[in-house]
């Protein structure tokens, strides 16, 4: 079974990003989970058995910026799900100006 959770960090603060909201979509932009991160900046269980093909998760980084200036509203990363992975880490690197991602373990 696929497992899919992420991580939201602040690169100004170096801390947790708290409050995050994250959602999943498909391929065709239908919702299929939302979370927003914990005190520890994770959303520890955003999915579980997603079929093999291409999802898109999408933060909402104004909200988390309400009180700075920032330069991407929102982030959405793309990702494929293959078949035989069963685990997938999707960890953000945040900050008003930038932002960077990696397949996490």
């Amino acid at each position: 079974m696929t497992h899919l959770s992420t991580h939201v960090l602040d690169a100004v603060s170096g801390k947790p990003a708290v409050g995050v909201g994250a959602v999943l979509t498909d391929a065709n932009g239908d919702v299929l989970a939302f979370g927003t991160t914990d005190d520890d900046g994770r959303v520890a269980s955003l999915a579980d058995g997603l079929a093999p093909g291409v999802y898109r998760l999408t933060f909402d980084t104004a909200a988390y910026f309400a009180d700075v200036p920032t330069f991407y509203p929102e982030v959405t990363i793309t990702f494929e799900v293959v078949d035989g992975a069963t685990k997938y880490h999707v960890p953000l690197l945040l900050s008003p100006y930038a932002y960077s991602t990696y397949r996490g373990s």
